[in-house]
């Protein structure tokens, strides 16, 4: 990070709060992977007009991906960091330009990637370092960030499932001890998120809590309330072992890799899934007594405790509806 960050920036945007100019306000929705962030993204899409009229902007992973943020994390080709940092700065300027008063840009790949993830068994060991490199690009104006969590088998278990289906490797038993064994959980996330930008107001939704509900998260965003639909289109779903033992025939891969059965592919033994909840239950624990000062715990106004099931859902068009959906906004 040395020589990447613009330092002058955050001091600029902290000037014109103090002499009462505003500035363009920036929220990230950071995800995480596997909490709805799909279908969060398509739903803000469909109220895009809506969102203009409010002076509200929004970047979802389409744009991110193409034109924000590539080059920011590698320094490949030389001077890539510094090219994409520019680059940031320069597309904020033409948003406040255009008037917006608040940008929300929502791409889970902010937090890392899974299959980094997956690579060194733990939870987003990057996020400290790369939240870091983000806040400093948005010059100071991160006002606020929007994390979702998840328990952490069924968080491994989805990733598990959606890159097996985008053709990354099975991993082993060996793996998934390793993950387990892990003691990083969404806390030690949280703190880094804290540090990495430092003031800005970060807002946890528990997936458990909150799934489904797009309009309520972008309520927690940008303090904008829109209706929801009774009957919201899941995008991006886990494929259960059948279709996923299909896809990877489709793919030249080896189905027998995963294990027999129906339903949710769980690769963590009973034991490891009880630690996994065991690390999930202390992060809630933390999150309700106040996080230290670091984060808040959404509430719930509707649902005081979270269902067995996951609440109903439009499941009509199929996963091959949803894996051309993936291929478009994931």
């Amino acid at each position: 990070m040395t020589g990447c960050i613009p330092v002058m920036w955050p001091d600029r945007a902290a000037f014109l709060q103090k002499i009462g100019q505003s500035i363009m306000d920036v929220i990230l929705h950071l995800g995480a992977h596997r909490t709805g962030t799909t279908t969060f993204q398509h739903f803000v899409r469909g109220h895009a007009r809506t969102l203009e009229e409010n002076g509200i902007g929004f970047w979802g992973p389409v744009r991110t991906r193409k034109s924000v943020f590539p080059g920011m994390f590698h320094n490949i080709p030389p001077r890539a960091p510094q090219r994409a940092d520019g680059r940031v700065r320069l597309l904020t300027a033409k948003a406040e330009a255009r008037g917006i008063a608040k940008l929300l840009v929502s791409d889970e790949n902010m937090l890392g990637t899974c299959t980094y993830g997956f690579r060194h068994a733990t939870l987003y060991p990057a996020v400290g370092e790369r939240m870091a490199r983000i806040a400093a690009a948005f010059g100071g104006r991160v006002s606020r960030v929007v994390l979702s969590i998840r328990a952490q088998d069924l968080w491994w278990a989805s990733a598990s499932a959606l890159t097996a289906a985008r053709g990354h490797k099975i991993h082993d038993a060996a793996k998934y001890a390793r993950i387990a064994q892990s003691t990083r959980s969404w806390r030690d996330v949280i703190t880094d998120l804290a540090r990495a930008v430092p003031g800005a107001d970060i807002r946890i939704m528990p997936f458990e809590n909150f799934a489904g509900r797009p309009e309520r998260m972008l309520q927690e965003a940008v303090d904008l309330r829109l209706p929801g639909k009774p009957q919201m289109l899941w995008l991006n779903r886990s494929l259960p072992l059948n279709d996923l033992r299909g896809v990877l025939a489709d793919q030249g891969s080896d189905p027998t890799l995963l294990p027999r059965g129906q339903g949710r592919w769980q690769p963590f033994t009973t034991a490891q899934a009880a630690v996994l909840r065991e690390h999930y239950s202390d992060d809630l624990h933390w999150l309700t007594a106040g996080a230290d000062g670091l984060a808040t715990l959404t509430e719930d106004e509707i649902r005081k405790r979270a269902g067995p099931s996951l609440p109903p859902a439009q499941e009509t068009k199929g996963h091959e509806h949803e894996q051309r959906q993936v291929a478009r906004f994931s």
